[in-house]
């Protein structure tokens, strides 16, 4: 990666996933980095993610893939199982030959605190990269001569010549740049979390030592599992959709729903029920496709730029994705407005395909009654290493893969 001849201050909003992923590329390019993170202390909440190999090219590029197998689990398959009947559906063989020659890099499942602290610690090594925790923005002022953030705690300011919104779900500048309310609740809700693998027993515990992903998929519910951390974790999604949502509350999506939605399920999701995590709920949301991520020295990145539903396990490798690919054009262009625009034509249109795509999977997984029967068919008849369905999806755009 070329380095530019003169450095840019740039500032990134936000300690996630994506935010760190950001400053580190930005500082690998050449850069001078700032990111702003409004917590205490740096951390990452929940549970399991998966990375396709999109994302374990994106690490690779930032330099922190072997960190990141130190404590991930490679699977060897992806199985969809029906939740009612217990039934195998359809299988993706992740060992294959098929799956190696087409994807140069693996497919890994990790604990997102294992991921975030792996970009953390590489942050904190780089030492073009300075971070500051406790820093709320509240907004920021732009013109010819740079941008300058405003923070609820301090009459600070930091100048800087670009500004990264990595911020979330909620982002803050995408409300004040782009206006388009509150982001859209799926009126599914999720309930996750990590338990040692050592408490699973029966089928489930067979399911566990085989290492593979295990999606068990229903009406208007789904399961999924998998292993983390060398495998002595075992992570545990119970997905549903409630029938009591109301925008104005947070009285929907209870337990009680939970075990109602899930009640006619086979035995074995019967029994991994009951070790699902319920110390809290996650209301599932997602926003229509933007095609301006780029509002002067402010550029959006990962979920402030394209959050979407989990179907198709990409929110954080699309951020990841986001973080490589704007390091690249800073490192090829030194104009602000120039980079973040080589930067928003590589990956407004492909995250915006994979944000309406993870809509509509959600609605293949949840289907019933005689649409769950066409759909078991359809996909029992696809060979486990047939990857076409999934290829572009897990095959970034061509500017963004290395030259070999």
């Amino acid at each position: 990666m070329s380095v530019t001849p003169d450095p840019l201050r740039v500032a990134v909003v936000g300690g996630g996933i994506g935010g760190l992923a950001a400053a580190l590329a930005v500082a690998r390019s050449g850069h001078h980095v700032t990111l702003v993170e409004r917590a205490s202390r740096f951390g990452e909440i929940g549970a399991g993610l998966q990375l396709a190999p999109n994302a374990s090219l994106a690490l690779e590029q930032l330099g922190v893939l072997p960190a990141v197998r130190r404590t991930a689990v490679a699977p060897p398959r992806l199985v969809m199982m029906d939740a009612l009947t217990g039934d195998e559906v359809t299988s993706l063989d992740l060992r294959s030959a098929a799956y190696t020659e087409r994807f140069a890099h693996p497919y890994l499942v990790t604990h997102r605190t294992d991921l975030h602290a792996a970009l953390l610690t590489a942050c904190q090594e780089h030492p073009s990269v300075t971070l500051r925790t406790g820093h709320t923005v509240t907004h920021v002022d732009q013109d010819e001569s740079g941008a300058r953030l405003h923070f609820a705690e301090s009459p600070a300011v930091l100048a800087a010549d670009a500004v990264v919104a990595a911020d979330g779900l909620r982002s803050r500048l995408r409300q004040a740049l782009v206006g388009d309310g509150d982001p859209v609740c799926s009126r599914y809700v999720a309930f996750r979390g990590a338990l040692p693998t050592r408490r699973m027993t029966g089928r489930m515990s067979q399911h566990a030592a085989s290492e593979a992903v295990m999606v068990w998929a229903g009406p208007r519910m789904h399961l999924v599992q998998y292993p983390v951390r060398r495998g002595e974790l075992y992570n545990q999604v119970a997905v549903f959709e409630s029938d009591h949502y109301t925008p104005d509350s947070d009285d929907w999506g209870t337990e009680a729903e939970l075990e109602e939605r899930f009640a006619g399920a086979c035995r074995t999701v019967r029994d991994a029920l009951p070790l699902v995590s319920r110390d809290r709920r996650w209301p599932l949301y997602d926003r229509l496709p933007v095609d301006t991520w780029v509002h002067g020295r402010i550029v959006l990145l990962g979920d402030a730029a394209h959050p979407m539903l989990q179907y198709l396990a990409q929110g954080a490798c699309q951020a990841l994705e986001d973080a490589v690919a704007l390091g690249q054009a800073l490192g090829r262009y030194g104009d602000p407005g120039e980079a973040f625009a080589a930067y928003a034509a590589q990956r407004t249109q492909r995250a915006a395909d994979i944000q309406t795509q993870a809509r509509r999977f959600g609605e293949i997984c949840h289907l019933e009654g005689m649409g769950a029967t066409f759909r078991n068919l359809h996909l029992r008849s696809r060979g486990s290493d047939e990857f076409d369905d999934m290829s572009w999806v897990w095959t970034p755009a061509a500017a963004f893969v290395p030259a070999r």
